[in-house]
């Protein structure tokens, strides 16, 4: 277990770990010391046994259940021995409260049934969270979760935080931070590409590479560290030739990962690609044909959109958001020019512009304001409207635009708009599209500590091919840093703020 983080495990757990609302199945999830114990107070098996004598891995059916006469159970044992007190009289008397007090124990022993569930039981350390955990399978239903769950929290549970079930993985050592943050990828996984990233990354596939490397980087410390202090002394030391190599190689490897994770980002994360052009040129109808239905109104009439609309699509196993924006044009309506507004914002933000034309007619001075508008940004130029007799001169238009090739599609027809999608994808990854990868960076904060770390590795490197005066002592208290933020990213060094901020992503119940 972390030390740092003792005080924060001390509490058994609880939270309804399923999406609430009408399902089959519903679970709700214990943690801790614990967890056994209130799992007691509130589940009757059908057999015999208590959940505290139960087998680790093993499943159990019965009720949940409450006692309709808790709380007036619970009495002063002053007031219990007064009672007591009085019913000393007669034989005969005594028989008679002997009888009452067996009524009132029956009374006593009545329940409610809240609900009929599948109990599993999972002791520590072989559990998630390397504590007894206790996982209550109740029906779907809002009700019967919930009561189940306020059960729990009375008989002495706490609700859980936010991914508070997988900080306590962390905390007791059973995963490390780019594991704990594989968990949270795998929930929100939209493709298949990036589920294998994630899935990868949790079988440790991530950390084993930043654990070689800070192994690297230890052993260079070492020998720079030894020439250091033992500089008079009569050592052998290892050749420099040596030391710059392991160097050499772990600073490529870093470099090269620091280049990856924007790969990673994108299999993650995905881009915005907004289309934009002018009205009636066919925007709307290219989004509804991305998304093989009808989400934005199409109509003959120009300017029908007036607002932009944003949606997901899976284009190459990586996620796209494409956004319909209103069409730019001189136009006075104040309506119409809060949608070309917006439909600035949306382009200041495009990681790629669809920039739309109509191939039925001319180039004009509209066309002109938008192509400044979009300069700078990564785009592909669409004719739409194939089908109908050319005035655009595609020509001119690859000159204006700086673009080797124009796209012509009918979207009304349905042709070439697979040529679009394959020119989205060659433009996101510069004409090749990798393979996913677990070693793959996937999160923000993984890949600042990696990038800080490749930036003091190369700066060690530096001083050391130069060999300049007290180029050990800095490229030592370089190199040392550097290992501090590869052990950053899988939480060997970390403020418990940003592990606050890492957890905090999580939902309740994980």
């Amino acid at each position: 277990m972390r030390k740092e983080f003792l005080h924060s495990t001390q509490d058994t757990i609880a939270a309804i770990s399923t999406p609430v609302g009408e399902s089959g199945i519903g679970i709700v999830r214990l943690s801790g010391k614990k967890a056994l114990s209130i799992a007691d107070k509130v589940f009757v098996p059908k057999s015999k046994g208590k959940v505290t004598g139960f087998k680790t891995y093993t499943v159990h059916y019965g009720h949940v259940v409450r006692q309709k006469t808790e709380d007036r159970r619970q009495k002063t044992e002053d007031g219990r021995q007064k009672t007591e007190d009085r019913r000393q009289k007669t034989e005969d008397g005594r028989q008679k409260t002997e009888d009452r007090r067996q009524k009132t124990e029956d009374g006593r022993q009545k329940t409610e049934v809240i609900d009929e569930v599948i109990l599993t039981v999972m002791k520590a350390p072989r559990s998630y969270t390397r504590e007894d955990v206790v996982e209550i399978n109740c029906h779907g239903g809002i009700v019967a979760l919930g009561k189940t769950l306020e059960l729990v929290l009375k008989k002495g549970a706490r609700m859980a935080q936010p991914g508070e079930f997988t900080k306590r993985a962390f905390i007791n050592g059973r995963i490390d931070l780019a594991q704990a943050e594989a968990v949270l990828d795998i929930i929100k996984s939209k493709t298949e590409n990036s589920m294998k990233i994630a899935q990868a990354q949790l079988e440790g596939e991530l950390s084993k590479k930043i654990r070689g490397l800070r192994k690297s980087l230890i052993s260079v410390l070492a020998e720079l560290e030894a020439r250091i202090d033992f500089s008079e002394d009569d050592i052998e030391f290892a050749p420099r030739d040596a030391i710059l190599k392991t160097l050499q190689e772990a600073e490529k490897k870093i470099k090269e990962m620091v280049k990856d994770s924007k790969k990673g980002m994108l299999f993650k994360e995905g881009v915005l690609c907004v289309i934009c052009g002018k009205p009636n040129t066919g925007k709307s109808s290219l989004m509804n044909a991305f998304l093989n239905r009808q989400r934005v109104i199409v109509t003959p009439v120009a300017g029908t959109t007036r607002d932009a609309v944003e949606e997901e699509v899976v284009l190459g196993g990586m996620p796209v958001r494409i956004a319909d924006t209103a069409g730019i044009s001189n136009t006075r309506g104040i309506v119409e020019r809060h949608g070309i507004k917006r439909a600035r914002s949306y382009i200041r933000r495009a990681d790629l512009v669809l920039f739309m034309l109509d191939i039925g007619k001319r180039w004009t001075g509209e066309d002109s304001r938008i192509l400044k508008d979009i300069k700078g940004k990564e785009k592909i130029v669409i004719a739409n409207k194939k089908d109908l007799r050319k005035k655009l001169d595609t020509g001119s238009v690859k000159k204006l635009t700086g673009e080797k090739s124009i796209i012509e599609i009918s979207v009304l027809k349905r042709k070439n708009l697979e040529t679009v999608e394959k020119a989205i994808l060659e433009k996101i990854w510069r004409g090749r599209v990798p393979q996913p990868e677990g070693s793959f960076v996937t999160s923000l904060r993984q890949a600042r500590e990696l990038a800080e770390a490749h930036k003091r590795v190369e700066k060690a490197l530096t001083l050391l091919k130069r060999a300049s005066s007290g180029a050990w002592e800095i490229s030592a208290l370089l190199i040392r840093e550097a290992e501090f933020f590869l052990g950053s990213i899988l939480g060997d060094s970390i403020e418990p703020d940003i592990l606050g901020r890492v957890f905090e992503k999580f939902c309740i119940g994980k």
